[in-house]
């Protein structure tokens, strides 16, 4: 059994570099397998800025960085993982393979910074400071995240497992019958960066619930995609997937999911902070 770092907390996420980047372990199955966010939520962010041009932050393979195509804007990317960032240009996009604290933007500015479950991976008060200093004036920084909300009995049919597979994992697998305890002191630091970057509005919090069911299969084609997961050695993996196999199996074989997509956000103010 690998032993991993100790849990962290949120604030301190994004310290945990080789969790970071990870993901691009399996880029082609994060694509296929992780779920795109409320349209309207993007249609959200887009009416709220002054312009078309986004940035987005840990843009992994594209999954964000279309639907805001889609709504019409121009976006750059940023990502850590070379392997994530190849399968985003394949869908067309210009990605720049950097963590955000030490990307040069070389005196680019944008209309919205946005972050699809991507933000904690960033120094929270040195990603709201460099957001300040690449947003025009009404521009608007969003960093978004999924919640994930199993059913009760799921939840804890999940917890067992990943507890018996990976008792030292470097995330703390009980969050997931109770998700939105631990994102609320996420999003409240976030919240609290911003406000002390300053050159923002006071920081909102916009919601948006929906659900999405998913069979034994398609929870298992996503599950190794997770920062769980994604370090894994392939047959603590595969025993992990195996019991939550049974688990489902047990649970009638396919379940429906909650979300909670959650965005932080606040407006670049005309003023230099």
């Amino acid at each position: 059994m690998p032993t991993l770092p100790e849990r962290p907390a949120w604030s301190e996420a994004h310290r945990a570099r080789q969790v970071a980047e990870s993901f691009g372990s399996d880029a082609e199955r994060y694509d296929r397998a992780r779920p795109p966010y409320p349209d309207a939520l993007v249609d959200r962010i887009v009416a709220a800025s002054p312009g078309r041009d986004v940035l987005d932050v840990g843009c992994g393979t594209g999954i964000e960085a279309r639907q805001f195509r889609a709504a019409g804007c121009r976006v750059l990317g940023v990502e850590p993982d070379a392997r994530m960032a190849d399968v985003a240009r394949r869908g067309g996009f210009d990605v720049e393979v950097s963590t955000f604290e030490s990307w040069d933007p070389a005196g680019r500015t944008f209309d919205a910074v946005v972050a699809g479950t991507a933000w904690h991976w960033v120094d929270p008060a040195a990603g709201a400071a460099k957001a300040a200093r690449v947003l025009r004036p009404g521009g608007r920084l969003a960093p978004f995240w999924h919640v994930f909300q199993p059913p009760p009995d799921v939840a804890e049919a999940l917890a067992a497992a990943y507890l018996r597979a990976v008792p030292d994992s470097p995330f703390d697998p009980r969050a997931m019958t109770r998700p939105l305890d631990g994102y609320a002191e996420l999003f409240a630091r976030v919240g609290g960066a911003i406000r002390e970057a300053g050159g923002f509005g006071e920081p909102e919090q916009w919601r948006y619930d929906w659900e999405r069911s998913y069979t034994r299969d398609e929870w298992l084609e996503q599950l190794p995609t997770t920062g769980m997961l994604t370090r894994l050695p392939p047959d603590t993996l595969a025993e992990l997937l195996s019991d939550v196999g049974a688990a489902l199996d047990r649970l009638g074989g396919t379940f429906t999911m909650q979300y909670a997509t959650v965005v932080v956000t606040a407006e670049r103010t005309a003023g230099q902070s």
